[in-house]
This record gives C-alpha cells, structure tokens and sequence, in this order.
C-alpha cells in the first residue's frame, strides 16, 4: 500500500466531506461545520448586519445555498472582490411528494429525474435516501436533516435474457415507469403511504402524523475511495461539484488578512438551470456584496467601481479525456487526470472564460507553483455551461471557468485524481491573495 502524502491526504479529506454531505442540504451542514471551526461567524439575512474589519462570515439561503467570506484590508471600491463560484447540487433522482406505490406485494418509490445523471449507472447499486423532512411542531414547522446510512432502496437492472441487445444498444429507462425504486415488501392490506410516512418520521424522531414534506435525494451509500496502483485516483459520488465547494472553502479559510474581500459562493440547482431564489441566477451573491459594501461605507458610484475591480472564477469539473473513447474530445485539447486545474473556454458563452481572464487564472497557477490546462468542447457537440456565464452576467465582472479533470461526469460513482484536488486549492489561494 503506498504510503500517505500531502496529496493524498488531501484527496481523503474530499472523500470525508463527500461522504458527510449525500444531499446539497448536507453539503450545506457540513460547510458549516468546517467553518464555524475555522473562526466563522454565521449572518443571518433577516437581521441587521454589523461587520468587523477582517471578519469572516458566512450566510446560508434555502438550506442548500451558502456564502462565506473573508473582509480584506482594503474597502471593495479600492480593491474589488475575489470570488469563487461552485454548486451543492448534483444530479440524480429525487422523490416525488407522494410516491409510495404498491404493486405486486412491492412498496416502490416514484422518483423524478434532477438535472442529467447517467441513469444506468444507478441500477443495482445500494442506493438509499438523504435530504430534508418538515415537521408540525408547537412552535410551528421545523426542518430536520434526514440521513439513512444504510442500503434503503434498489432499482434492480433486467437480465440480458428479456434484453438481448443491451450490450449493443445500451441501458435505456423509461423515467416514468421504469425508475421507480424498491424499498420493500408490503404485508397483505399494509397502507404503502403510511409505511413510508413511519419509517422518514421514525427517522427524524418524529410522529408520521407531524410530517409535512420532505426534499429527498436518492444516493449511493457506497463510500469513496483512492484506487490506482499507486492510489492515485478518487472513486465516489457527487464529485461533480462537491469537490469544487471543497477546495474553494479550504481556499477561503487559508485567508488571514487577504487585501481584497474574499468570497466563496456555493449555489443550489445548477444542474437545473440556476433559476431559482437560491440559484446563481437569483440575487444570493448580489445582496451580500451589496450588503459588504454598505458596511464599508460605499454609495451607488462605490459598489459598481467594486464589481469593476473585482475577479470572478467559475469552479466547476471538466471532462478529463478517456482513452477508451477519444473520438469524444477535441483532439488539441485533451486535458488529463492529475494534469492540474482546466481552463475551459467555449466560443458561444457556454463558459464565461475570455483570453484575459485565462492569463490571470493561469498567473494564479503559476504562482501556487501547479500545473495548468486547457479544454475545449468538440464542435460537433453540444457544450454544457456552469454558474460562470449566469454570473457574470448578472454582476458585470471579469469571469473565468474553471474544473478539476474527471472521468465519467454525472455518474453515480465519478473518478478524479488524487493530486489535482490540492492543485485546484493550491490555485484558488493564490487567486483570493491577489
């Protein structure tokens, strides 16, 4: 077994974070934790804000949604802002708000499809349910964060004798017959509602009456993991993007006395398109730099000479190429796992990247002393985007997209590289100390 280094470490302390946060509620509690131990302050966005000079702070939106930041030496007029986008949320299947169905002696679960997983990748993998419950309580409705770490839930693959040509023609699944998973087996006359109404109520200590609604995601129990001869890679779920919320937080918290305020922005529902009060095309990020500049003091002239001066970069995985498929990638632009952070750049503003805000991410890796490349879409397909050109757009800002290289992006269970996370926190250092 190769023995531990800087890296590695690095990579299991990603793994830790992912494995603690199987929702973006969960991802959002776990941030939380590690800042509130970091000298963090939580804001709430009801109350009044008093700021002190070189605070850091942090403030949550939805539950899902979360900005920490760090006030630098230097009002945001003088020095802008230096920001760092991601996303808590991954794609996959979420329950439906009454899905309990039965048929067949079978309690099943209706699910709706999030964002755009790799369906297939689901089948036959120890799956189970993690998110938020609603509670009637006397003081009024109480959210709760609900966690089942055991195998709950199976969506059971067809054997290739009823499906022939499934190694020719691929795995394909109806989303509305086919996705439903199972959970159990129902007793002769056993209600499947009230069933699965004890057992989430059980599971928040409360009584099935009580509950109100639930947000629930559906995840893969299985833990992540390093793998390689020389344990050179990361196997786990949610990579995409948890692992670029890890590192701009780890990034954020290595600020002592930065110059320019710093900001670390996780978002809800990009996967679905960031349209949300709490998505990246809502006014999260806007009000709380709207509401730094107020505490320094800044008039309307104030806050837009800031967004002027300030530097915005997308964090968000890239395609890393796969030997096995190089008809997928453009052929000058094949970026690889442990090759260090990506610049990704897509003509039609897919990603927000322009040639100077590529110099200057490429100064930031130069700095940190890591590696550096380049990705581009092939032509002839369709580019997928991120939060950069929502924000960019929104606050006026110099942007820049980034990602760490990954395989299988959108897979229940995602590979990476074990050395470019510290590359990825190393480079997002040297951007909120410049």
């Amino acid at each position: 077994m190769p023995q531990p280094t800087p890296a590695r470490q690095t990579a299991l302390e990603l793994i830790d974070f992912i494995d603690a946060s199987p929702s973006p509620w969960h991802a959002v509690a776990s941030t939380e934790q590690r800042l509130l131990a970091h000298g963090f302050a939580r804001l709430e966005e009801g109350d009044r804000w008093q700021l002190a000079a070189g605070g850091r702070y942090y403030v949550t939106r939805g539950g899902a949604s979360l900005i920490a930041f760090v006030l630098g030496s230097r009002p945001p007029a003088e020095s802008g802002y230096r920001i760092v986008g991601a996303h808590t949320d991954s794609p996959g299947l979420r329950l439906k708000p009454r899905p309990a169905m039965a048929a067949d002696g079978l309690l099943r679960l209706g699910v709706e499809v999030y964002g755009g997983p790799i369906l297939a990748t689901f089948t036959d993998r120890d799956l189970s349910l993690a998110g938020r419950v609603v509670l009637r309580t006397a003081a009024g409705p109480q959210t709760k964060l609900l966690r089942f770490d055991q195998p709950l839930l199976r969506l059971p693959n067809l054997a290739i004798h009823m499906n022939r040509d499934v190694n020719e023609q691929g795995l394909k699944l109806n989303k509305q017959t086919e996705l439903p998973l199972i959970l159990g087996q129902l007793g002769e006359g056993e209600d499947a509602a009230a069933r699965l109404r004890q057992l989430l109520a059980e599971a928040v200590q409360g009584e099935a009456a009580d509950l109100l609604g639930w947000e629930l995601a559906v995840y893969d129990v299985q833990k992540g993991c390093l793998w390689g001869a020389d344990q050179e890679f990361v196997a786990d779920g949610q990579l995409d993007n948890l692992a670029s919320c890890h590192a701009a937080i780890a990034a954020l918290m290595a600020m002592q006395q930065p110059t320019a305020s710093c900001v670390a922005a996780l978002f809800d529902h990009e996967e679905v398109g960031s349209e949300s009060a709490a998505g990246a095309g809502g006014s999260f990020v806007g009000d709380v730099l709207a509401r730094i500049g107020l505490q320094a003091g800044a008039d309307g002239e104030d806050r837009r000479r800031a967004l002027a001066r300030s530097f915005f970069i997308s964090a968000d995985m890239a395609h890393a190429y796969n030997p096995n498929f190089p008809a997928a990638y453009e052929p000058e632009h094949k970026v690889l796992v442990n090759g260090g952070p990506v610049i990704k750049t897509n003509a039609s503003q897919r990603y927000a990247t322009q040639a100077e805000t590529a110099a200057r991410f490429m100064g930031c890796c130069e700095q940190a002393g890591v590696p550096c490349q380049q990705y581009s879409h092939r032509s002839d397909l369709g580019c997928g985007s991120t939060i950069g050109p929502i924000v960019a757009a929104r606050l006026g800002i110099a942007s820049v997209d980034v990602g760490s290289p990954m395989w299988a992006m959108h897979s229940a269970r995602e590979s990476a590289g074990a050395h470019d996370h510290g590359y990825m926190i190393a480079a997002l250092t040297a951007a909120f100390g410049s």
